[in-house]
């Protein structure tokens, strides 16, 4: 028996209310129902000195907060790898509690089980969002008050390309490349970073048609400027505009091409950035920051009102989607 249209027309006017009221809190959007990142409030983070920071007990070395299927949290991470920071700079991997909507940190540290209680043990306001990454000093003796240092990852990687060590560190933000970096910062963020949320978190399909044309636009460019001044964004160098794309990118197949409607024209079809994509996945240590099984839990685990039925899908490894084996 099939059902009446008249029900069928009902139940999808009110599953859209609903659906909105809940995207409403998730993904907030203007007028015309584009997607609008929330700012984060911590934007302000400084290097220590080497001096300050090589000298404390492992205890109260600051902390990196990430969850690892985040993609900003993934930047910070990157840093932390390539520039061998373990000395000087501790990582705490939260989880994601589905059920909840928040991080969880296990085991508790100073004390906190979440996020948002370690956001409330560094005095935050109740209005700061707490989210992933967070660069947490738990201070320099015992029982002091903890301090959040900041949560804007662009920032955040800044301040960590500077980050003491005891070892020999690259330095991804050269001075003579700087002007280059901030140039394709300006571009990526908005179009790409922001660009597959944009699409994923359309309210309508002129939202959705408008974010994947900008989205495509600028892979286009990114395509075209990898084929004539290679093998890195700005030439010879990897540098932290390389940083700001790969998280991005690598989670285009398992996350933002089947979840956020990102299939205009699959990855394989820009050579030059699926080269870029593999020859830095192949680099010493990133491996180890990209579990796709997770980010696949995690994404379609928790983004309930774009998956209401909470399957989340199966895939191929992801060693096979980068060097284009499958």
């Amino acid at each position: 028996m099939s059902v009446p249209p008249i029900l069928v027309s009902a139940a999808r006017k009110s599953w859209n209310w609903q659906w909105n009221q809940l995207m409403n809190g998730l993904a907030p959007c203007d007028k015309e129902g584009n997607y609008c990142r929330p700012t984060s409030q911590k934007l302000n983070a400084i290097p220590p000195s080497k001096e300050e920071i090589l000298n404390r007990p492992k205890n109260l070395l600051p902390r990196i907060i990430i969850g690892r299927s985040c993609p900003w949290a993934h930047r910070t991470w990157l840093l932390s790898k390539l520039r061998n920071l373990e000395s000087s700079l501790e990582l705490i991997i939260a989880k994601v509690n589905y059920e909840k909507g928040l991080w969880e940190i296990e085991p508790p540290w100073l004390g906190c089980k979440t996020l948002i209680d370690l956001y409330k043990a560094c005095g935050t306001p109740p209005s700061h969002r707490a989210t992933v990454p967070a660069l947490i000093d738990p201070g320099k003796i015992a029982n002091e008050q903890p301090r959040l240092l900041g949560n804007e990852s662009s920032q955040l990687i800044e301040v960590l390309n500077e980050w003491p060590s005891n070892q020999n560190s690259l330095n991804l933000a050269p001075l003579p490349l700087q002007g280059e970096i901030n140039k394709w910062q300006s571009l990526l963020q908005l179009s790409v970073n922001d660009g597959v949320y944009r699409c994923g978190f359309a309210r309508n399909q002129s939202s959705y048609n408008k974010a994947s044309e900008e989205l495509f636009e600028a892979l286009e460019y990114v395509e075209k400027s990898l084929s004539l001044k290679g093998p890195w964004l700005c030439g010879e160098e990897l540098t932290l505009a390389d940083i700001r794309l790969f998280p991005t990118l690598i989670r285009w197949e398992t996350v933002y091409e089947p979840l956020f409607n990102c299939s205009q024209k699959p990855l394989w079809l820009f050579p030059n950035i699926f080269e870029w994509r593999k020859k830095f996945f192949e680099m010493p240590k990133v491996k180890d920051t990209c579990n796709s099984m997770t980010w696949r839990q995690d994404y379609f685990g928790a983004l309930f009102p774009l998956r209401p039925n909470n399957i989340v899908p199966l895939g191929p490894d992801l060693t096979k989607i980068v060097r284009g084996i499958i």
